[in-house]
Formats: C-alpha cells, structure tokens, sequence
C-alpha cells in the first residue's frame, strides 16, 4: 500500500494512494489521525484500512500539497557512509561500524517544500537516500527480527552543507541547516516491496542531468543490520525514522564540485516508492 500524509483545511490528513488517485483515510476513520503515526498505533490491518478506503471518495494525488509523513518523529538517525564507492569518493576509510549522525525537527521539511540554499555558503549538496519508516518499538533488536519492526519506506534527500560538514569531526552543522533534509512525499508498506527494499534503483537528478544512479543493494549495511545496530543504543518507537545513506555522485566529489542553486528543482527517485522533487531557493536574512 501507498500512503500520503497531505494538507487539508485546518491541518493534515492520511490519504491511501491508488495510481493517481488518493483517498482520505482520516476522513473516514478519525481515529487514524492526521499522520502516519496514528495509522502504525491504530492497530489496524492493511486489509483494515483498504477497506476504510472503499468509503472514501477519491481525488487526484496532484492536488495534494504533501506534508511529513510523520509530523513529530521521535528520532530521525542518519547512516553516513553506507555505500563502498561515496566513501572512496568522500576521500574515507571503510568504516567497520555504521558512522550515525542525527537529524533535526527544524532541518526537515516534506516533498515539494522549498530546500533552502543557506546565505552562508554556497555548498549546498544533495544525497538521495532509502528512509525506513518504524512501525514497531522494540530495542536489541536481532537482524533476524529486524524487518519486523519496519511499516514501510520512504525518499529522503539529506541536504548537506559541506563546508560546514567539514569544520570538524563532527558533521552536526552540516547536516542540519534548516529546511535542508526533505522527506516523501510517498511511504510504501514493507510488503509492497522486495524484503529490505533492497535492490531497487535509486537516483538524483536536476531536470536532464543525472547526478546519481545505483540500486539499494550496493548498501554495506543492510536494512536490518541497520536497525539491530541502532536499537543496541537506543530504543524504537513508531514513527522513528532511518535514513540508509547515499550512493556515490554527490556534488562534491565531482569535478569541479556540483552545489545546487537557486532556481533548480532536485529530484531522488526510488523504484517501488516515487519522486521527492524540491525547488531550491536562497536563504533571504531577515
């Protein structure tokens, strides 16, 4: 099933999307709420909630003005380094333990929202990444179990600053600009996907150009390897979410180094799951 959390009047609501059509699940069933999370702590089946749908009148998933899928998540971890080749590109060592990095509330913004350039630099780069949606809590979690705990997928593009990236050892400042890191505007259930999501093509673009191109079994750690290693620190609630890192073409590998502009619209496409496309925009200071 494919799921879209969008703006209505007065707030938000979960929409279940059939080609290009959507239908307001919220509306049916309040209880459901105004995001995903309401629907992973509802209780409720897929078939459930395809049934709730059939109630529903649709309308066209281009009308829609997306929202996060989840408005609040507790935690949104980051896994840097996930791909052999962007960290040969990125001029690092193979990393013998998943390189973890936080993310912000203020840095995230939903699909179609402006990424802002900031005023402070000019490198603002780009990385498309797989983004696991949690639907289970639990912590020391086994591999084995892992995918358990997984409601679905969705597009992340981890905006970054590389500049400030790079000030020190710690990458904090550049990967929490605000309104930098944008997610959806689509989450996929697990079942509607290969187990993992693994193998599915993933790749970045600005209109003609191709900026990345790889599948998501190129990833050294896998999803449920992800998700065991994370859950050994820290505990999983519903609505958590996982960004699995990035294939090798980021803008600052490139020659001379690929920034976005004002202007453009960066797009991260991930077979099985969708578009997150975002325009770009300078920072104006205030």
């Amino acid at each position: 099933m494919k799921f879209l959390v969008g703006q209505i009047p007065g707030g938000t609501a979960v929409f279940l999307v059939s080609g290009d059509s959507a239908i307001n699940l919220t509306e049916q069933d309040s209880s459901l709420g105004p995001d995903l999370l309401g629907v992973m702590t509802s209780g409720k089946t897929l078939d459930e909630l395809q049934d709730i749908s059939t109630r529903g009148r649709s309308v066209p998933v281009a009308s829609l003005k997306p929202a996060l899928p989840i408005a609040s998540p507790g935690m949104t971890i980051c896994l840097g380094l996930n791909y052999v080749d962007h960290v040969k590109e990125g001029g690092y060592e193979i990393p013998k333990y998943p390189v973890f990095f936080m993310r912000t509330q203020r840095s995230l913004m939903p699909a179609g929202a402006p990424m802002m350039r900031p005023a402070c630099s000019e490198q603002l780069d780009y990385e498309a990444e797989l983004m696991v949606v949690i639907g289970k809590a639990g912590k020391h979690i086994t591999p084995e179990e892992a995918l358990n705990h997984v409601f679905g997928y969705t597009i992340f593009n981890d905006g970054s600053v590389r500049d400030f990236q790079r000030k020190s050892h710690q990458w904090t400042s550049g990967k929490n600009f605000d309104a930098t890191g944008a997610i959806g505007p689509f989450v996929v259930s697990k079942d509607a996907l290969p187990e993992g999501a693994a193998g599915l093509k993933i790749e970045s673009r600005v209109g003609d150009e191709i900026l990345q191109s790889a599948t998501t079994s190129d990833m050294m750690w896998s999803v449920a390897s992800t998700i065991s290693a994370v859950s050994e620190f820290a505990a999983l609630c519903p609505g958590d979410l996982i960004a699995m890192g990035t294939p090798p073409g980021v803008g600052h590998a490139k020659i001379p180094p690929r920034w976005l502009r004002d202007g453009e619209t960066i797009e991260v496409e991930i077979e099985g799951i969708g578009i997150c496309a975002n325009p770009v925009v300078n920072e104006v200071k205030l």
